[in-house]
């Protein structure tokens, strides 16, 4: 296996209020929801940073293609990281997102590691931390 990972799926329970989270709220380009001919097919898509594709994916269709038992809640199992360029970018980050519906867990602070970060869920309990980290150029 080669060290890349091209697409992070979140599964979200109503995909177009999801999709309006991450496209209106926090303005991350998409060309909206696609697949919808398809049983199970409809998804969106956000081009990200480096090639990354994060995808939304309903609960449904997601737990049928992958042919598991959906977990009812998704909070804190897996954090996912963005790193920005201050701790201004973190702050404001963190209120487009508290703007858009998101619920902030940990607001913005320095941090043990000499970063400085917040911590929210969004629409669909999924973690997020928009992260300052001077040790990663951004």
């Amino acid at each position: 296996m080669k060290p890349r990972i091209k697409v992070l799926t979140l599964a979200v329970d109503d995909l177009d209020r999801s999709l309006a989270f991450y496209r209106d709220g926090l303005g991350l380009p998409t060309k909206g929801i696609i697949g919808q001919e398809f049983d199970h097919g409809a998804v969106a898509f956000f081009p990200m940073d480096d090639g990354l594709i994060l995808a939304l994916y309903p609960v449904a269709s997601l737990s049928k293609d992958a042919r598991i038992t959906a977990t009812p809640t998704r909070l804190g199992a897996v954090s996912i990281g963005h790193l920005v360029a201050s701790k201004d970018e973190v702050d404001a980050v963190m209120k487009q997102a508290e703007q858009a519906g998101g619920t902030v867990i940990d607001p913005p602070q320095d941090r043990f590691w000499g970063g400085y970060s917040g911590y929210f869920h969004d629409l669909d309990g999924h973690l997020w931390e928009i992260a300052w980290n001077p040790q990663f150029g951004v």
